[in-house]
């Protein structure tokens, strides 16, 4: 998975995406910034500090051979990553590029003296990987629960299969045993594992009595009571408001597939 998100990450910020950028620039032969950039860059970083970096690129003019120009690009983006280490955030498969004099560069030697931070604004980060043009690989519903877990990343939703509720309560059904102990099973081998647990109900125009919630914290109590600390289990109920089928549904098949618990993975 990871050459394809790289491979990506380099078409996207070589060419027109909708992700952010911002550029400070250098004095010839310099990898240091002057006062006015670094200036301009510390007010950069205290705006966003909630953003994310996807990468960081440095750039020279033609002055001087390809290599040094080369080694000169590098440590623009290494002066650049040590200033905001620590400042704003950046994706795990972060990259820097450095260009040299490879590049198309501008009639002013100036403005191709530069390194260049791609990133993405906090209000925009829940369409991260929309934005990037990454599409998650998606998870055999097939596997065994734990097969699941191994592939998740945060923020993977899995269902649940075959846990069940008497009518209108929160009570679960005996058959749903086998579902229960897949889950601790998981819980109890992968003890940083950290996940909240969504329950959803069917049928109905609102969910009054909270039934969603409490499903997801029955199924908390199990884990609790197993040994699980809750710490590591939050829960939610969305009621209606995620069906996978249009409410009311057209029949028990889709009542049942909207009635459902899944997991979200926190953190691994």
């Amino acid at each position: 998975m990871k050459p394809i998100l790289s491979l990506l990450l380099l078409l996207l910020l070589n060419g027109s995406f909708a992700q952010e950028q911002f550029s400070v620039y250098f004095e010839s032969n310099k990898s240091d910034l002057v006062k006015k950039e670094l200036l301009r860059l510390e007010d950069w970083i205290q705006k966003n500090s909630k953003s994310k970096i996807v990468a960081i690129n440095g750039y020279t003019d033609e002055v001087g051979s390809v290599e040094y120009n080369d080694s000169l690009a590098q440590k623009r983006v290494d002066f650049i990553s040590d200033f905001i280490l620590d400042k704003v955030a950046i994706r795990e498969d972060f990259k820097t590029r450095s260009y040299g004099e490879n590049f198309n560069q501008s009639q002013n030697k100036a403005e191709n003296r530069k390194a260049t931070i791609y990133y993405i604004l906090e209000k925009d980060l829940e369409r991260e990987n929309e934005i990037l043009g990454i599409k998650e690989e998606e998870i055999d519903d097939n596997l065994p629960l734990h097969e699941k877990i191994k592939l998740a990343k945060k923020g993977t939703v899995i269902l649940l299969k075959d846990i069940n509720f008497f009518q209108n309560t929160f009570a679960i059904t005996p058959e749903s045993n086998g579902a229960l102990y897949d889950l601790l099973f998981v819980m109890q081998n992968n003890p940083t594992l950290k996940i909240e647990i969504q329950g959803h109900i069917c049928c109905v125009s609102s969910d009054r009595r909270k039934l969603s919630l409490e499903r997801a914290k029955q199924v908390r109590r199990f884990l609790v009571a197993k040994g699980i600390t809750m710490t590591r289990v939050s829960v939610t109920g969305f009621g209606i408001n995620h069906p996978i089928y249009p409410i009311p549904e057209a029949n028990e098949e889709q009542a049942a597939a909207n009635r459902r618990v899944e997991i979200e993975i926190l953190s691994k």
